[in-house]
């Protein structure tokens, strides 16, 4: 598919009859971001134009891109479906939007749907690639479906039964996602390890036991690390008891990351299993499809308490300034970008 939008100079743009006019955050190289213009290529049939209301940003994995540490080796893996530009940089990157169909299909039209896509005021794709927002879910607080979507599919992997008792070390979005999910399930007995106190008063607002490191609970049936960090990792394995499986829902990136296999690693007979939304678990991939997840990712997102989880906002046009900072503040869980 030809990219959804080409950067043109204003003039060239405006002689392109009927043209809508679109703007989107280019990474022009490491650490350096700003706001392009560009024209819209017209909708084909079975396509849909999209006004962008909202955007999410997905903090470890962009700040990953930002700083232009997507090993070689993962560059096709880890394009978005609508990324545009190559990697390392200049690259237009993300995968979180929701906004309202102007124009397509009529049964979609007017709709209020999620996609894939970066951060960008207006773009068309086909149909098919967008998701329409369940009645009772505010598009506000549905910047949190492609993190919702990685919780689901960790604790698929994870494998949780009832009355487990689980651990979730690091609570960033997908780990306090992944936690809300298997509190969820009959009997369990979720905690949820931080570093950072501040996180206390958000896992009590989704009902969530939280510990520190030095008081994390040991001997557990299950345990995901989220942290991103290799001292997380460390938890977690500390948390796990004999034959336990340790779900690695973090992403590196290009760094180089200790795995601390002494100690009692192999007498417990521990298991170390990978995690990544890009493919669904093997158990579940005859009957489940990409679009049916994120149906039901999009559903698992109508609790309002869920809200706890947007810790900020910006607008759109001001984007470039904060953006790096954003990234880089270890307070942010999911920012939201709104588009006036």
């Amino acid at each position: 598919m030809s990219e959804p939008a080409r950067s043109d100079s204003g003039a060239a743009a405006a002689k392109v009859s009927g043209a809508i006019r679109t703007t989107t955050l280019w990474i022009e190289a490491p650490d350096v971001v700003r706001l392009r213009r560009g024209v819209l290529e017209d909708p084909s049939d079975g396509d849909v134009l999209v006004r962008t209301r909202f955007s999410g940003i997905s903090r470890g994995t962009e700040a990953l891109v930002l700083a232009g540490r997507v090993p070689p080796t993962e560059h096709d893996r880890m394009r978005a479906p609508f990324m545009q530009g190559q990697f390392p940089a200049p690259i237009a990157y993300g995968y979180i939007s929701v906004g309202c169909v102007e124009a397509g299909p009529p049964d979609l039209l007017g709709r209020e749907v999620f996609c894939l896509y970066p951060h960008q005021d207006r773009y068309v794709v086909p149909a098919a690639a967008v998701a329409p927002l369940p009645p009772e879910l505010p598009a506000s607080r549905a910047v949190l479906a492609a993190n919702m979507e990685t919780a689901l599919n960790v604790v698929w992997d994870a494998g949780i039964g009832p009355g487990d008792r689980i651990a979730v070390v690091g609570a960033g979005v997908v780990g306090l996602l992944s936690a809300w999910l298997a509190s969820r399930i009959p009997g369990t007995d979720v905690a949820v390890i931080d570093i950072a106190d501040s996180r206390s008063a958000i896992c009590a607002e989704l009902g969530l036991a939280f510990s520190p490191p030095h008081a994390a609970p040991q001997d557990c049936d299950v345990v995901i690390h989220a942290s991103g960090h290799e001292s997380g990792l460390d938890t977690a394995i500390g948390c796990a008891g004999f034959e336990a499986r340790i779900i690695e829902a973090s992403w590196h990136g290009s760094g180089q990351t200790r795995v601390p296999l002494g100690g009692a690693f192999h007498s417990r007979r521990l298991a170390i299993v990978s995690s990544q939304v890009g493919s669904i678990p093997a158990e579940r991939r005859a009957r489940w499809s990409y679009r049916r997840r994120l149906a039901k990712a999009l559903d698992l997102l109508r609790d309002a308490r869920l809200d706890a989880l947007i810790t900020g906002e910006s607008a759109f046009a001001d984007l470039p300034d904060h953006y790096g900072a954003i990234l880089k503040d270890p307070n942010t869980l999911c920012h939201r970008i709104r588009y006036d």
